[in-house]
């Protein structure tokens, strides 16, 4: 049974609702949520539902279809992100949690963790307790172990995570990890179960070999069960079946169920999935398209004389072309890999500007729910604070002011082309371009609920997302298109409005912020639909106190109006063997045909290559402005 709870009931309304559960026999455990908070009712006792409909400060009273309670959807709706130290597991992000089957010496750990951490790997595996179905296998290093994953973790800032094995060792793991998990064998411990329920650190819990979704499920309603841990990742690592071709079978089925029946996160483990190296690769992309939190990887810098799963481990170049795949296809399901190249600090305030309103957020044009609020979180994370801005020059000024951080704005979509407007204000604003991401965009058709779809006259839409959604305008020749400012503000319109002879084309964010009916989804003309947008600040990014790992730069510069001007500066950097990965023109304000050409680069201003050619390309143009040194999304 779940008690759901009025908005604003107080605190002595909620003792009193905790009061009478207890009274009946039962134990009440408060969920708190964004849409809702509700106390579940937790217990044996069958207990009727007219004790609690009554009590003020009571929204509704509904039974719990599921035997297991505190882990199911009925009691919390929203995705529950387990946050460990900076790193954060569901939502938007996909966590890589890497390392070694086993924590066998010191020096093949660090330069596991070293090698790792460089890479961008946030959370580090290692086993110091393994379960080994020989008796004469290797059963790892125990609290030495320990010790040297405290000492990974210090020298690179990585997470841990590794297994315990029995209730006795809960407490001594707990000391060194970050993340206890819980083995397939140890799924069913219920003692060990318990025993992490009481603790406050996340726990990973793998599947067992033959348990259903169902027992995995009542198996983390153990740990959820006392109220006094909330964190529970689960980790589906393969099923035994009749197959022998690989070590177990990877049920990815089970990544879009346990999204549907459970709020926790989820991650794959295509290591013991797979338990052949050649599939690992495969399995954890497919896992990420399934709609995986995450993927935890077994490497080892000497697969062959791994003491536990060498043949399934990955050699470290094999985890670094793993991790290039996966940043490709995360965006396409509406993710992020959450690598720790690490954002820039937080620009000083200059000494010509007033004290910062709010230093510490992100600017973005539109309203809540727009896209490019959307990839804010995406580069920022979850917790980002974001400053909606109705125009992008005022992302600019914000950021120019001290009012924001950063700010984010769109500058080139694969459908509709390159957005002009942001260009130009690179040029007049003195900001830097510190970061990017890529947005894959999906349009939907919005309306105030009771509209229906034939009753459509008027569609309410940005120009850009009126450009990426042309093919089904084009069907509907009787629409008005009505462009407006951003695409989340077409939606407060029409819901302002109260129109039931008008649509928005939005984000599905955008239709929930503002409670409103999604009439068609996915109306973008083609789906592969991106939008690149950049992250701006007052100061350049400083790679050597954040360790983000520069590859791109971005310039601008004019040209002579004579025959060859262009191609001579384009000649620099091919001579010297620089990619240019992206050329635009683009007319100068106030001097007719004549143009800037805007340029991006693959590499950095420190290589030998970029800044000589930077040099010599002087030689050959009127100015040049460098934008950005960045990474690349």
């Amino acid at each position: 049974m779940i008690i759901v709870l009025q908005a604003g009931l107080s605190d002595e309304q909620l003792r009193d609702i905790e009061d009478h559960v207890k009274r009946a026999g039962a134990s009440p455990v408060l969920v708190e949520g964004k849409e809702r908070s509700v106390v579940a009712v937790i217990g044996a006792a069958k207990l009727e539902m007219g004790l609690f409909e009554q009590l003020p400060g009571v929204a509704q009273v509904m039974r719990v279809s599921k035997p297991y309670k505190l882990a199911s959807r009925e009691v919390k709706r929203e995705d529950t992100i387990v946050r460990v130290g900076d790193v954060a597991i569901g939502g938007d992000q996909v966590v890589v949690m890497a390392g070694p089957c086993s924590v066998e010496n010191r020096k093949m750990l660090l330069e596991s963790a070293q090698k790792l951490s460089a890479m961008g790997v946030t959370i580090l595996r290692g086993g110091a307790y393994k379960p080994r179905t020989s008796p004469y296998a290797f059963q790892g290093m125990g609290e030495d172990g320990l010790k040297l994953l405290e000492e990974a973790r210090e020298m690179t800032g990585m997470k841990i995570v590794t297994e315990v094995m029995s209730p006795d060792k809960v407490e001594i793991v707990a000391r060194y990890a970050d993340i206890l998990q819980i083995g397939a064998r140890n799924m069913q411990n219920f003692d060990l179960l318990k025993e992490c329920a009481e603790i406050r650190k996340p726990v990973l819990l793998k599947r067992g070999l033959s348990a259903t979704i169902e027992e995995w499920l009542q198996s983390a309603e153990y740990i959820l069960s006392t109220g006094k841990n909330r964190d529970v990742i689960l980790c589906e690592r393969g099923i035994r079946t009749f197959e022998t071709s690989t070590r177990n079978t990877m049920d990815l089925n089970a990544v879009p169920v346990l999204h549907e029946k459970t709020h926790l996160p989820v991650i794959v483990d295509p290591s013991h999935g797979t338990g052949v190296r050649a599939y690992v690769a495969p399995m954890a992309m497919a896992a990420i398209a399934a709609g995986a939190d995450g993927v935890m990887l077994e490497c080892h810098p000497d697969p062959e004389k791994a003491l536990s799963d060498g043949p399934q481990s990955l050699t470290f170049d094999l985890v670094e072309r793993l991790l290039r795949d996966l940043e490709a296809i995360a965006p396409v399901v509406g993710k992020r890999l959450g690598l720790s190249h690490r954002l820039p600090a937080t620009p000083k305030p200059g000494k010509k500007h007033h004290a910062p309103a709010h230093p510490e957020a992100v600017a973005f044009q539109g309203e809540h729910g727009a896209f490019s609020e959307k990839a804010v979180r995406q580069y920022f994370g979850d917790k980002a604070k974001t400053s909606p801005s109705g125009a992008f020059r005022d992302v600019f000024e914000k950021v120019v002011a001290g009012d924001a951080a950063y700010g984010v704005v769109p500058v080139e979509n694969t459908l509709g082309g390159s957005i002009h407007q942001n260009y130009d204000l690179l040029m007049e604003f003195d900001v830097q371009i510190v970061g990017e991401t890529k947005l894959r965009v999906v349009h939907n058709l919005i309306a105030n609920k009771g509209t229906k779809f034939s009753e459509i006259r008027r569609i309410y839409a940005h120009p850009q997302a009126a450009a990426q959604c042309e093919k089904l305008l084009r069907q509907h020749p009787t629409w008005s298109v009505l462009q407006v400012y951003d695409t989340a503000g077409s939606v407060k319109m029409i819901k302002e409005e109260k129109a039931l002879d008008a649509a928005a084309i939005a984000s599905s964010a955008a239709a929930k912020h503002f409670d409103m009916e999604i009439l068609r989804e996915g109306i973008e003309s083609d789906p592969q639909n991106y939008t690149r947008f950049i992250v701006i600040a007052r100061d350049p990014l400083d790679a050597s106190k954040n360790g983000s790992r520069i590859d791109k730069v971005s310039l601008v510069y004019g040209a002579e109006n004579r025959p060859g001007a262009l191609f001579r500066t384009l000649e620099v950097f091919a001579r010297r063997g620089v990619n240019l990965s992206r050329l635009e023109s683009r007319p100068i304000p106030g001097k007719p045909f004549e143009y800037l050409f805007y340029v991006d680069l693959t590499g950095d201003l420190h290589d030998k290559a970029v800044s000589a050619a930077l040099r010599e390309l002087k030689e050959h143009i009127t100015f040049v402005k460098v934008l950005g040194c960045y990474p690349s999304a």
